[in-house]
């Protein structure tokens, strides 16, 4: 139902037109109209304009860095605003106008009643007479965030490098360190850098993840999301005394992205989200984050029912797969528990020169397939598992047919030439052909020759992205990635029971604007087991544990220690498995299927599960490493802790096989630990309920352990072992 908006209230001149109780935000305006946004109870100077926008010929009003304090932003007035109440949706939108320039703006504020999350989206129409050139658009923009003392010294900022095979690597810093005290009392103006993190080409979190935080000593923390496979920047600095965060989708100056919008024409920006939390810190706000993300994505079985995946590429097959290969590791992966079995690279492979720039008609190869991939396919279902296939399918090789009949406008291109980037062009979903072509692919694999999960990697970043007439790069890489998302929705509508797993390089476009859609993300293609903990520790933070794929690749020659660490990286999330199962002796196989049938008992837990780290967020090179998840309407955690042998000339202590962990929520209970996998580390684990903290011991580097932790409210602070 529509209702009237809140009541204004008044203060100061000022009028109150929307808060957020949990985030502790107000959208406020004065007797000018104009609206600012940020922390309740900041003043007015240190919130920040409700929407930043750069237009060509007006800019910004203070030169530098920063993309806030624009002039059309500081322009836009209040003309009115409303909320609409739908079920346990909220949802305000504040409407704004420019009155030099007649670009009206409406931002819509989306939450639900107790929630710490806000969801936030921004249209701009032209209403006037003459056409106006963006450059940069606010997706989200907030002021006066401050610490305990009302100032910005004790704020902490958290952001994380993302990289092939070394994901999720979160960074921390005092935001001083990254924003420096300019004495602004002496010169009267405002700094003119910031701290930013942006995205570079196609590749989303090729660089960095679209994830960021500020936190305070007290427990408060403002963590944000943006949702963009097609560029997005964020930045915080300092204003008036108070940190500020304003979310960006694709802009000029990073993206080479513009807009000319014609009268009457309108543009949206992508989604961004802030969560937070007023106590419990990162952990905490990744809580919020995390319901968040299971609110806003499609609904889908997988979610749910978290199959075991075997994958034959992962240190076993490598993009060479044939029949006689196959047919062994199948009959070894269901034995073993799994419960799809997907067929990656080279399946497609018939060219004496090499798949890597022939692809893109995705025909199965006789050669590699004598009998037809039909029997291999047979003979996953046979063994009671889904059959799954790799595709690329946003690429056609340079040597594929299909890069000759395909009209040039089905293509990248940029200065009139079609681009091509490590042997492949690149598929412009938003022409019919191109759409037509992978929409015939996919009806094939999935209704004719039965497959049921699709791993969808993207393997190469193309760049700014494509100039279809006299649209700007990064508007052709936008409307391509949104024609992208609606293709895989009509996949989805087609195919409903199809799976489709997010992979690019393994994470390097893990956003959630893909897994709004998508139902698994692989983390990684880190192919060393003993750099796969910080990865699969920090995952969580970018993705729901339910959709985030670990791999667990054990091997006939590893020692059962070796096999277990594998394995126990991924039972919080979606096991992945691979490896030579065939080749294994009894007692290795028998090692596999234990973690398996534990990871089948834990998974139901696992879909409402929120995330916790006790060691806090893992660094690269950490030789402890924890990850929890905790159940919200159940007394049980679990846990999984790592010991890593240290890294080459780090200091070594005389014993470092124990590691004391804090368990804050679970203070005031009497805890009983139980190692659930493996039984072969030798782990043990006490609770000390005085300290709410958690003593784990693993005698060997190079081990891990998962842990279930039973709790019960007593008032005995005893101590509880196993």
């Amino acid at each position: 139902m529509t209702t009237p908006a809140e009541k204004p209230e008044k203060t100061a001149e000022k009028r109150v037109l929307w808060s957020h109780d949990v985030l502790g935000l107000h959208a406020v305006a004065d007797s000018a109209g104009a609206v600012r946004l940020g922390a309740s109870g900041q003043d007015w100077d240190r919130l920040t304009p409700l929407v930043e926008v750069t237009v060509t010929g007006h800019g910004r009003a203070w030169s530098g860095e920063r993309f806030v304090d624009t002039t059309v932003g500081g322009r836009l007035a209040h003309r009115g605003h409303e909320t609409v109440v739908d079920g346990d949706r909220r949802t305000t939108t504040i409407r704004l106008a420019d009155p030099v320039t007649a670009l009206a703006a409406e931002i819509t504020l989306w939450t639900r009643p107790g929630a710490g999350f806000l969801r936030s989206q921004v249209r701009l129409v032209n209403e006037g007479n003459a056409p106006l050139r963006l450059e940069g658009v606010s997706s989200l923009s907030l002021g006066g965030i401050v610490d305990a003392d009302g100032a910005v010294d004790g704020l902490t900022l958290h952001w994380a490098d993302n990289d092939w095979l070394a994901e999720c690597r979160w960074r921390q810093a005092a935001f001083r360190d990254r924003v420096v005290s300019l004495s602004r009392s002496a010169h009267g103006h405002e700094g003119r850098g910031c701290f930013e993190r942006s995205s570079q080409g196609s590749w989303s979190t090729g660089r960095h993840l679209p994830v960021a935080a500020l936190t305070d000593p007290s427990g408060r923390a403002w963590l944000w999301q943006i949702e963009s496979s097609a560029g997005w920047r964020y930045e915080t600095g300092e204003r008036e005394g108070a940190a500020y965060a304003a979310l960006f989708g694709p802009d000029d100056a990073h993206h080479q992205w513009h807009e000319t919008l014609g009268p009457g024409q309108e543009f949206t920006t992508v989604p961004a989200v802030l969560a937070g939390a007023g106590t419990g810190g990162l952990d905490a706000a990744f809580g919020e984050l995390t319901a968040y993300r299971r609110r806003m994505r499609r609904a889908h079985p997988d979610h749910t029912a978290l199959p075991v995946i075997y994958n034959d590429y992962m240190n076993t097959l490598m993009g060479d797969p044939t029949t006689d290969k196959l047919m062994p590791l199948i009959a070894a992966a269901a034995a073993a528990g799994a419960e799809v079995f997907v067929v990656d690279a080279g399946w497609y492979d018939d060219d004496a020169q090499g798949w890597w720039d022939a692809v893109g008609a995705w025909e199965a190869s006789g050669s590699r397939f004598p009998g037809g991939i039909q029997e291999v396919l047979d003979a996953i279902a046979r063994h009671g598992m889904t059959p799954g296939l790799w595709l690329e399918p946003e690429v056609v090789g340079v040597r594929s047919p299909l890069a000759r009949t395909l009209p040039p406008e089905a293509f990248f291109r940029r200065g009139g030439i079609r681009v091509t980037e490590h042997g492949r062009h690149h598929l412009d979903l938003r022409h019919p052909a191109a759409r037509a072509h992978l929409d015939r692919v996919v009806d094939r694999l999935v209704g004719d020759w039965g497959v049921g999960y699709l791993k969808l990697d993207y393997n190469v970043n193309v760049g700014a992205g494509t100039e279809n007439g006299t649209e700007s790069a990064g508007a052709g890489l936008l409307g391509h990635h949104r024609a992208h998302l609606d293709w895989l929705g009509s996949l989805l509508d087609r195919h409903p029971g199809l799976v489709l797993e997010n992979c690019a390089s393994g994470g390097l476009r893990m956003d959630y604007a893909q897994l709004a859609v998508t139902q698994v993300q692989s983390t990684s293609d880190q192919q060393d087991p003993a750099r796969c903990p910080p990865i699969a520790a920090a995952a969580p933070t970018a993705v729901a544990p339910e959709q985030a794929a670990v791999w667990a690749y054990p091997q006939p020659h590893f020692t059962p220690d070796e096999i277990a660490f594998t394995l126990t990286g991924a039972l919080q999330g979606r096991v992945q498995l691979s490896g030579f199962l065939d080749r294994m002796s009894p007692e290795q196989s028998a090692l596999v299927r234990s973690a398996v049938s534990v990871y089948k008992a834990l998974r139901p837990e696992i879909p409402a599960g929120l995330p916790f780290w006790p060691l806090g967020l893992p660094a690269w090179e950490d030789t402890w490493l924890a990850s929890g998840l905790r159940g919200p309407a159940t007394p049980t955690t679990w846990l999984t802790v790592w010991r890593r042998a240290p890294a080459p000339g780090a200091p070594r202590t005389p014993d470092d096989s124990t590691r004391t962990l804090s368990v804050p929520h679970l203070r005031g209970t009497r805890v009983r630990p139980t190692v659930l996998y493996p039984a072969t580390a030798d782990a043990t684990a006490s609770w000390d309920a005085t300290g709410s903290a958690l003593t784990v011991r693993l005698p060997r580097p190079d081990t891990a352990v998962l842990l279930r932790l039973d709790a019960t409210p007593t008032e005995d602070t005893g101590p509880g072992r196993t």
